[in-house]
Parts: C-alpha cells; structure tokens; sequence
C-alpha cells in the first residue's frame, strides 16, 4: 500500500462520528458504545444474580462471584472506612473499563465497514481511546476524592488538610499548601486518565497498522499482538480500579 493511502487509512480509523462544532463536540461512538457496554454489564450481573444458585452454580456464576470477593478484598485491604459505596463503585469500574478495553480486539475493519453500508463514514469503537472517555471518568474520581475528603474529616478536616499539608499550620504556608495540594490533585486526575488512554491508543495504533498489512500476512502479528494485549487488557482495567480505592482511602483517612 502506497504511504499516502496508508496515512489515509490511518487517519480515517482514527476519526470520531461526531456532533457539534469545537467545545461542544460530542464523540457519539464513545458515548453509544460506552452506554451500550454499560447495560450489557448491568444486564449480564442482574441475570447471573437472579439466576444464582448454591446447588449447581454455573461457570459464568462462578466468574462473576470469584470477580466480585476478589474486587470486595481489594476494597477491604485499601480502603477502611464504610464499603458500601466504594465496593461496587470499585466492581463498576473493574468491569465497565475491562469492557472497554475488550472492544480493541474487534477487527479494525469490522464496525466502519458495517456501519459504512448505512452511511456512516467515521466510527471508533475503543472508549479507552478517546481521552474525552478516560478523562471524564477520572473527573469523576476527583469529585468523589473531595466528596469523600469532606466525609471522612468533615469541611473543617478537609479545609485543614488543604490549608495545613503537608508543610505545616503557619499562616506563610497556607498559599503553598495550597497550591501543592491542587497539583496533586490535578496530577491524580491526568495519571489516571493519560495511563488508560496511553495505553490502549498505542494498542489501538498496532491493530490499525498490523491491517495494513495483506490479508495473509496479518495473521501471525496480529494473533501474537492480540494474545499479548489479553494480558494488558485486565490489568490496565485493574490498575485503574485499584488507583480509585487507595486515592478515595487517601482522602478519606486523617494523615
């Protein structure tokens, strides 16, 4: 394939199908995938638990149990205050961004070639690589540290730690505090969203480029790079699930 055809290629995989202009953009395929794997794991644990059984559980049952006291001892080793929230905010996001991340294992070609037949020019289908997805979620983390701060310590506790950490309570250190405390915040937020993006892009990037390739060629790389991405699939999955729980118990606790 000529380089001008293959950048073409490229580019037209990387494309979003869109809504809006500038700021207001929307990325409709993240949203609709992201929506749609999100009620197929609703539904998947809703039918599993409505099914359960002691007597005769099935793999599937067993999957999900050994997911959910594995997640729950993650929660229970990291984080010491009340689980109610956490452990399943923690399963949540275990499962949604692992789903996520399993959509990098369609074919490239399948979805914009399908949805080509009807007209849709640009379709991505991998969430974890449209920063917009990651980002959002690690939003969302941040505001469940300050929610969580403010209820572990209290407004009073949570305005000391800000004012008074890490260098001291001296009035001349409240600014720098601070200011440090805020970067930590912000570099909490980038690390979480940047690592899973980062991540699954270059992954996403590999697939692309290993389908530029003819179609007797693509077999062996792209079954060696899919059964190496299995592995980095869950863990990335993992690491931000477990980053969430030890932030949410950073902020809970008194230092």
């Amino acid at each position: 394939m000529a380089s001008g055809s293959a950048t073409e290629y490229v580019t037209h995989h990387l494309e979003h199908l869109t809504v809006g202009e500038g700021f207001w953009t929307l990325n409709i395929d993240t949203l609709i995938v992201s929506w749609v794997l999100g009620l197929i794991f609703l539904g998947l644990f809703y039918s599993v638990a409505r099914k359960a059984s002691a007597d005769s559980p099935t793999g599937l049952q067993n999957a999900i149990e050994g997911c959910v006291e594995f997640i729950d001892q993650q929660v229970s080793d990291s984080f010491q205050g009340p689980k109610d929230f956490v452990a399943p905010l923690a399963l949540t996001i275990f499962i949604w961004v692992l789903f996520w991340n399993l959509m990098d294992l369609i074919p490239v070609d399948l979805f914009p070639t399908i949805l080509g037949w009807f007209g849709v020019e640009y379709v991505r289908v991998l969430p974890s690589a449209d920063m917009n997805a990651t980002f959002g979620l690690s939003l969302t983390v941040l505001a469940l540290i300050i929610i969580f701060g403010v209820k572990g310590k209290g407004a009073k506790g949570f305005g000391k730690d800000m004012f008074c950490h890490p260098f001291g309570a001296h009035p001349a250190l409240w600014l720098p505090n601070v200011l440090l405390n805020i970067v930590e915040m912000i570099a909490k937020t980038v690390s979480l969203a940047m690592r899973l993006f980062g991540n699954l892009y270059a992954a996403e990037i590999i697939f692309i480029l290993i389908a530029l390739l003819p179609v007797w060629a693509q077999w062996v790389p792209g079954l060696a790079w899919a059964i190496f991405h299995i592995l980095v699939i869950p863990l990335q999955a993992f690491i931000f699930m477990v980053l969430t729980i030890v932030y949410l118990s950073l902020a809970y606790e008194d230092h």
